[in-house]
């Protein structure tokens, strides 16, 4: 599901504060069953929830927000972005600049030992077989 080209834009806008369909809908120019189609699906893998508004005199209708679930995708979106930024940059700069709000220095993901060690490189991980493994047929 997170892999599907819409999802990613549907969740790169849900982080920048976009909420209601016809939002989603502009921003990205998908067509109508599309994105609803994968705002269900990110709704039922918990990684959107709704929340009903109602403008005055209008119907009453569902915005989205992220769950605790969806923002932690936002890492994933920021590595995604940065190698974007690396690789397939346009002309004209990145598309967005992303920046710490205290000292407006550019902000990077990056992978780093939990023990409080270095940075690290692929190269310097191990990765092994954990409990929740199991043989799929």
């Amino acid at each position: 599901m997170i892999g599907e080209k819409w999802t990613l834009l549907i969740l790169r806008d849900a982080v920048n504060g976009v909420r209601r369909f016809d939002d989603f809908h502009r921003h990205i120019g998908l067509s109508e069953a599309v994105l609803s189609d994968r705002l269900r699906k990110l709704i039922a893998a918990g990684v959107l929830r709704t929340v009903p508004y109602q403008e005055p005199g209008s119907r009453s209708r569902n915005a989205y927000r992220l769950t605790r679930k969806g923002w932690d995708l936002w890492p994933v979106l920021m590595a995604l972005s940065q190698w974007g930024e690396a690789y397939t940059l346009d002309a004209e700069g990145p598309v967005l600049d992303i920046r710490h709000t205290d000292c407006d220095a550019p902000v990077r993901v990056i992978v780093e030992c939990s023990a409080e060690h270095s940075t690290l490189t692929a190269a310097e991980v191990t990765a092994r077989l954990g409990p929740g493994a199991r043989i799929r047929s």
